[in-house]
């Protein structure tokens, strides 16, 4: 029997794996819920550097068993890993150190990934009207920034490489607010797709697959991600605008897609509704491969639990290709 992660690596590929499609979760956040255990990112470790090595390794086993745990009652395909604060400076060793041990408790069934993104986002509240200013009066100044920024992350990911237990990078810059992105189609060709082109240009060189995240509206910009050629795009959100018949036939034969299950139905929509937006993705997105299945979010806190349980019931009942 096929395992998630190569189900996970044959729909990247934008092939169609046998049986169920792949699922996954950027984040499963209802972990005490679920398990009566605090999800491993809203951890802090503010007394690391005072811990025993004894100690620190059984926090290490503690958050790999917690994220398996959580991929294999939610039959993810993939295991996106982001750690406690309070790991410091050595933040991508001790990563290194609990991807080690998912790995030995899970061996290879599932695709491991991280947060590898430096590209300009959505500026937040704060700093918006600084960001716009900066745009017009220091153009150069943003691109060289970004080229620096984009020559760390690269060097970054060459020693997750030769540590060998990552398999994938999630680039979680957000773009976009529901109604379009933050720059304009022109802005966002000068000034975030070449050097997200370049970023991904060099994960897939050295031989990781890459999955490209942002909320909101992307179709203004749809072109240009897929032209920085990622494995994939997420979420494809509904509340954007994404349709998935839409992006399916825009962009489906160029690059895999991941989500697009309405979060805010799951939140304040009826149960009918939930059922009928996951069937949308599943009928849209399924044909030819290529597809995984997700929400167009994440399972994040405050949402009903019941709400996952009840996509999950309507994927392993519809979520399967024929044969």
């Amino acid at each position: 029997m096929m395992k998630g992660r190569q189900k996970m690596m044959m729909a990247l590929e934008g092939k169609q794996p046998p049986g169920r499609v792949p699922h996954f979760e950027l984040v499963f956040f209802l972990t005490m819920e679920a398990f009566g255990r605090i999800h491993p990112s809203q951890r802090n470790y503010g007394q690391w550097q005072q811990m025993t090595e004894t100690e620190r390794q059984l926090h290490r086993h503690d958050i790999a068993d917690l994220y398996v745990q959580t991929a294999r009652r939610y039959e993810h395909s993939a295991i996106f890993f982001h750690g406690p604060g309070g790991w410091g400076d050595d933040h991508d060793v001790e990563a290194m150190r609990t991807l080690e041990i998912i790995r030995e408790l899970s061996g290879d069934e599932f695709l491991l990934m991280m947060h590898g993104d430096c590209t300009m986002g959505l500026p937040n509240g704060n700093h918006m009207e600084e960001v716009a200013v900066r745009l017009i009066e220091e153009p150069q100044k943003i691109k060289h920034e970004q080229a620096d920024e984009v020559d760390r992350a690269i060097a970054r990911a060459e020693k997750f490489r030769k540590h060998g237990a990552l398999d994938c990078w999630a680039l979680c810059s957000d773009y976009c607010f529901n109604v379009n992105p933050f720059l304009s189609p022109p802005q966002f060709d000068d000034f975030v797709t070449p050097y997200l082109a370049r970023l991904t240009q060099a994960y897939r060189q050295m031989g990781f697959y890459v999955i490209k995240h942002t909320d909101g509206n992307i179709m203004p910009i749809l072109d240009s991600l897929v032209s920085t050629k990622p494995h994939a795009l997420h979420s494809l959100d509904p509340q954007g605008g994404v349709d998935m018949a839409e992006i399916k036939r825009r962009a489906g034969m160029q690059v895999a897609l991941v989500g697009n299950v309405n979060c805010a139905l799951m939140d304040t929509g009826t149960d009918e509704q939930v059922i009928e937006s996951t069937r949308y993705a599943l009928r849209h997105g399924m044909p030819g491969g290529g597809y995984i299945f997700s929400t167009s979010n994440c399972i994040y806190t405050g949402m009903d639990l019941r709400r996952y349980d009840l996509i999950l019931d309507v994927w392993r009942k519809e979520g399967n290709y024929p044969g």
